[in-house]
């Protein structure tokens, strides 16, 4: 492959992934944080009711960002693929791998929009019930995302070390993936073994991320070394 055309293919994937980002943050946390009324489930489906398109492009949002995930590993393989081929296509078998886990995830968020849309289950339950189980949806979606940290956890752990071992992108940037990586996974473990222990350790391992979007997007890649790493691949 030319230079010029793994540069592109490295910005490519760099505004992928930082498409990611705003898709991720508005589908899954700020209209939770927005609507829901912590202790309170009434005033939640209030807020849901009252602002029904918002809860809905949340879903929109997640299900796009899911999506947006095979596009960027995709391109994330076509940069890394000339360090480790096998290795690389870890990193796109771990993504589709979650994104049919995400979209399904959402389907919770759904089936709380017909259960307060819906007059026949305010008809079969009492209002009581109603919120039991909109409650409990909310808490099965909540175990959903914990279970889909786990790929987007692992796919950082191939994703490092190729950056690692590439030397066409910096080494340090690899290192924090890993770390990244290490964070999600230690988040579904304490989630579902302590649920009690309310510390997330992705919120403190997460700059390896930002570092390859930034240096995907600004920088792309080390043509020089690329090449250097090209050439000796040829006279193997």
């Amino acid at each position: 492959m030319k230079p010029n055309t793994i540069k592109t293919h490295a910005r490519i994937a760099g505004l992928l992934y930082l498409f990611q980002i705003p898709l991720g943050v508005f589908g899954i946390i700020y209209v939770k944080e927005s609507l829901f009324a912590q202790g309170d489930m009434v005033a939640t489906c209030n807020n849901i009711l009252a602002n029904e398109f918002l809860f809905r492009l949340s879903i929109v949002s997640s299900i796009l960002c899911a999506l947006v995930t095979i596009a960027t590993a995709a391109y994330l393989y076509k940069i890394l693929q000339f360090v480790n081929e096998n290795q690389a296509k870890w990193i796109v078998i771990f993504t589709l791998v979650v994104a049919p886990i995400s979209m399904l995830n959402e389907l919770n968020n759904l089936a709380v929009l017909l259960l307060l849309k819906t007059s026949d289950f305010s008809a079969q339950f009492s209002t009581k019930q109603v919120e039991l189980i909109i409650s409990a949806l909310f808490n099965l979606r909540e175990y959903g995302l914990h279970i889909i940290g786990i790929f987007f956890g692992l796919w950082l752990l191939p994703m490092g070390y190729l950056v690692i071992k590439s030397g066409y992108i910096p080494k340090v940037i690899g290192v924090f993936l890993i770390f990244a990586c290490l964070g999600y996974l230690i988040d579904f473990f304490t989630f579902f073994l302590f649920p009690d222990f309310k510390i997330s350790c992705s919120e403190y391992t997460w700059l390896g991320e930002v570092m390859m979007v930034l240096w995907l997007c600004i920088k792309g890649i080390d043509v020089e070394k690329f090449k250097k790493l090209s050439e000796s691949r040829i006279k193997i």
